[in-house]
């Protein structure tokens, strides 16, 4: 009788202690089933892309981000190549230069354009990089090209030159107001738009970078090698953005997505998180910020 009172003092502590365990992330397919990490890995790595999309202020995206390079790279080694929403593409030859030791690190920081955010959440991955031989490809487009979008639509590219030209997306690029990215955009704005801003211009500028991030990702697809591509989860969420684009530049792609998500809840995936990508990473909506 003391012996199975004692079994069951020792298995009520352990089912309490396991109860209490908090967790940082859980992993879901796109019909809401949990998933390893280790799963969701193997799976990707046969996919000619992965786009991993990420909420920037989320310190577990980034930690995934980094681990998911590192795993890859286990298996890939230098078939694997990087790319990010963050750097832009006219900053290549700094990238470049950096990566080939030609300057340091600092001159590197001060003239890259970085994201403020980018010591704490995107630094890991470029020493990452740079340290295995791992190419490193800035895919956005300029920001100030994205801005004459905003203000003036497509059409204000074409007075552009060709060398800036070739930091864009083909012109001209296709385009669906219809997709449910771009149709958000306009019905969050709420009311008309300020100045010269035209709220139609707004996911017209979205658009504009989806598809440069698609291009220059299809642009530097290697043979039997992943891309993984880290962006905001919007530019890939629901396969459309980037996914869209790069279906139509490389229609017989394999892209395999992963999208970040926050939830009150995570040990199941709430319904309106169903079917945004292949993989969805849900993280507790306390989770601390990295900015």
């Amino acid at each position: 009788m003391k012996k199975i009172t004692f079994i069951l003092i020792v298995c009520s502590i352990f089912f309490v202690t396991n109860a209490q365990q908090l967790d940082a992330y859980r992993i879901y397919t796109a019909n809401g089933e949990e998933i390893t990490y280790g799963a969701m890995k193997n799976n990707l790595m046969a996919k000619d892309v992965v786009l991993f999309g990420e909420l920037h202020d989320n310190p577990i995206a980034h930690w995934l981000q980094l681990e998911l390079a590192a795993s890859m790279f286990e298996t890939k080694g230098k078939s694997l190549t990087l790319g990010a929403e963050m750097f832009e593409a006219d900053n290549q030859l700094i990238i470049n230069e950096y990566f080939w030791d030609y300057i340091n690190q600092n001159r590197f920081e001060a003239e890259a354009r970085l994201w403020p955010n980018y010591k704490t959440d995107y630094k890991p991955i470029i020493e990452f990089a740079k340290e295995n031989g791992i190419n490193f490809i800035a895919t956005n487009i300029p920001r100030r090209y994205a801005a004459m979008v905003s203000g003036g639509g497509f059409e204000a590219l074409e007075k552009l030159t060709d060398e800036a030209k070739s930091y864009i997306a083909p012109l001209p690029i296709e385009y669906d107001p219809e997709l449910s990215v771009y149709k958000a955009m306009v019905t969050m704005m709420g009311m008309p738009a300020k100045g010269h801003v035209d709220n139609q211009n707004l996911p017209k500028a979205q658009a504009i970078k989806d598809a440069t991030m698609a291009w220059n990702i299809s642009k530097n697809l290697s043979e039997n090698g992943t891309f993984l591509h880290f962006h905001g989860t919007y530019h890939s969420d629901n396969y459309e953005g980037i996914v869209w684009y790069l279906k139509r530049y490389r229609p017989k792609v394999n892209v395999g997505t992963i999208a970040t998500v926050l939830q009150d809840n995570i040990e199941q995936l709430d319904e309106e998180n169903h079917g945004k990508a292949d993989y969805i990473i849900v993280v507790p909506h306390r989770m601390t910020r990295t900015y």
